[in-house]
């Protein structure tokens, strides 16, 4: 099993934090992974998947332990040139890409650059698809005010009832997520969420993914169809844009369905590791 190592490094006098397992990038055949987490948490989430496969899984900015200055934007466009960036300071030319959640902004990347991504994995993504409508969590933060209203009540009690539609499995996200999270949920991490969100009314969604028909590589879209965020035919809608990508539905699996069934990571990694489309 590789060792998990952690990075540090600097983008524009920005800090940023990084995850690595496995051997060096330019001995990898397969190319390496790239994991990019969503909200509120971080690369935390990736190690059960570096630790099988390898690869690179970076705190976007705004989370966990990277930079989450004021001055930036914390948008859509903004991300995908943080992901080229990134790959520039690791010295990483092509990938495997993996997202969940507002990971999805790797997508914007992988539209932009397509030669630069050998294989695709969506795991319960934002969609940036036509038709979605945001979530209740979702309506208050983009609502100036009570967005920030909201943010600041969030302590460990609210964050564990709140936690508790987001799995499948009966209670609240385990203690090791709960801390995960709470130990970076920071203002810079909550302007980081309220800047996202509000930046990214469905039309501009629907609008990042305008290219995403044009993919060749292989894909794989893992949904957790008990996700109270994103509907599942959302997953279905991945699968079809994606040039028939395949499909794995879980209807015992929740917006992170690897919580759920610990049997996703096996899946992911042996699509990552297959050698044809």
């Amino acid at each position: 099993m590789p060792e998990l190592r952690e990075h540090t490094g600097e983008l524009d006098g920005v800090p940023v934090f990084w995850r690595s397992a496995g051997a060096a990038a330019d001995a990898l055949d397969p190319p390496l992974a790239l994991y990019l987490h969503g909200v509120p948490s971080n690369a935390d989430d990736w190690s059960p998947f570096l630790q099988r496969s390898g690869g690179l899984a970076p705190d976007l900015p705004g989370f966990g332990r990277s930079g989450k200055p004021g001055s930036l934007s914390y948008t859509i466009g903004e991300y995908d040139r943080f992901v080229e960036r990134f790959l520039a300071l690791v010295g990483v030319e092509r990938v495997s890409l993996i997202v969940h959640d507002w990971g999805a902004v790797g997508l914007a990347f992988a539209q932009r650059c397509p030669e630069r991504v050998e294989r695709l994995v969506v795991i319960n993504a934002m969609p940036f698809l036509p038709g979605y409508r945001w979530h209740r969590t979702a309506r208050i933060w983009r609502t100036p005010g009570l967005g920030e209203l909201a943010m600041g009540t969030v302590n460990r009690r609210v964050l564990r009832f709140l936690s508790r539609e987001s799995n499948a499995t009966p209670g609240p996200m385990s203690d090791a997520w709960l801390d995960s999270v709470l130990e970076h949920f920071d203002q810079g991490t909550q302007r980081a969420i309220l800047r996202l969100y509000r930046s990214s009314p469905p039309d501009v969604l629907e609008s990042a993914g305008a290219r995403l028909g044009q993919l060749q590589m292989p894909a794989l879209v893992v949904w957790g169809m008990k996700d109270p965020y994103i509907p599942g035919r959302f997953g279905q809608a991945y699968a079809s844009v994606l040039g028939g990508a395949e499909l794995v539905e879980l209807p015992d699996a929740g917006h992170w369905p690897w919580l759920d069934r610990p049997d996703v990571v096996d899946r992911v990694v042996d699509f990552l590791s297959a050698t044809s489309g």
